[in-house]
């Protein structure tokens, strides 16, 4: 059994989509190996795969067979770096794919294109029961005593990084109870955040299904896993805070892996035809807002307007972000520390 295999059938997550039979005939057949984080699986899984099989097939006479794994952005990082043969990466946050080609697995530069390696874009907001009847607003509300709240884990999710960088820039912006520009007060709202934290899944996708099954009554998350809900006919309402974050999530070839596989044309293909219209369009149906600039306008009614909408870069950029909320010791461990819980135990429980 190869590692690729045997990495797959540790995780067990590996699925087949699009049909894994050679076809009769025997036409040509290849495999594309794809590790991403766990939202945009229903896109991927209903649109974006077998559009790509079809156009593929139709420009080569190939067929495509892909084997997808879906788990929290950080942990599908770590897999990849630890040996998870994954072709693509389609991840949460930039940093996931800075940790794979610091590995030495991505050796080209993968943010060259026009969208700077970003596939599709969201916002950190508040899921909330139908009707909104605890009144959230703005992420102050999130502090108060009768509140249960949810949001991932940031060992493993990339959305639970997304969502501690937004109130921390809302809070440093001065769009919170307190002076802009004070780190005290935005460690201050963190920990009260945290005190009213219920349960820390492994990862976004599994947040918001704790939400939808009656857990909480908010669950801080993207904008498109509200969307999706929607879509699925759940009844889930949504708050954006008056100042929240422009999440944009990564995709990129690991080019050491799709070399190996004999993939690296079709790994390119793929990651470009992401970008193309016909899966920009797919991606803001499953309520993402798109990186193309001619969808993001076309689909633009589809979204609420944000009062402050800022970037990681507003914050210094991820390697900042993290040294100053993440790195052991940083702002969110000492958040965890005063809410009496450390992060292991809260994704554990």
């Amino acid at each position: 059994m190869s590692l690729r295999t045997l990495a797959l059938s540790i995780l067990i997550l590996a699925s087949c989509s699009g049909g894994g039979d050679r076809p009769a005939g025997g036409a040509p057949t290849r495999t594309l190996t794809i590790g991403a984080y766990t939202t945009p699986r229903e896109v991927y899984d209903r649109e974006i795969l077998p559009a790509f099989e079809t156009w593929w097939k139709q420009k080569t006479g190939e067929d495509v067979v892909f084997e997808t794994s879906w788990q929290g952005s950080g942990a599908q990082s770590r897999a990849i770096v630890g040996g998870f043969e994954a072709d693509i990466a389609a991840l949460s946050l930039e940093a996931d794919v800075t940790r794979i080609a610091k590995a030495g697995l991505i050796t080209r530069d993968w943010k060259a294109g026009p969208t700077g390696g970003m596939v599709a874009s969201s916002v950190a907001c508040l899921a909330v029961r139908p009707g909104n009847p605890k009144g959230f607003r703005d992420w102050a509300d999130l502090a108060r005593g009768d509140v249960e709240v949810l949001t991932p884990n940031v060992r493993t999710s990339g959305g639970a990084m997304w969502n501690v960088a937004a109130i921390y820039g809302a809070t440093l912006r001065g769009h919170t109870p307190a002076n802009a520009n004070d780190p005290v007060a935005a460690e201050r709202l963190l920990s009260s955040i945290l005190q009213r934290v219920a349960i820390m899944d492994k990862g976004a996708r599994e947040s918001i299904v704790t939400f939808e099954k009656g857990v909480g009554d908010v669950a801080i998350t993207y904008e498109n896993e509200v969307l999706a809900a929607r879509l699925a006919g759940r009844d889930t309402d949504y708050v954006i805070p008056t100042s929240t974050i422009l999440i944009v999530n990564p995709i990129a070839v690991v080019d050491a892996y799709a070399e190996k596989h004999g993939v690296l044309d079709l790994a390119d293909a793929f990651v470009a035809f992401t970008l193309e219209q016909e899966a920009q369009r797919a991606l803001a149906r499953y309520g993402y807002r798109p990186v193309d600039p001619a969808v993001r306008d076309e689909t633009a009614s589809r979204f609420p307007p944000v009062t402050d909408l800022f970037t990681i870069e507003d914050l210094g950029g991820w390697p900042v972000v993290i040294a100053t909320l993440f790195d052991q010791g940083g702002m969110y461990d000492r958040a965890m520390g005063a809410s009496d819980e450390s992060p292991e135990a809260a994704g554990a429980r």
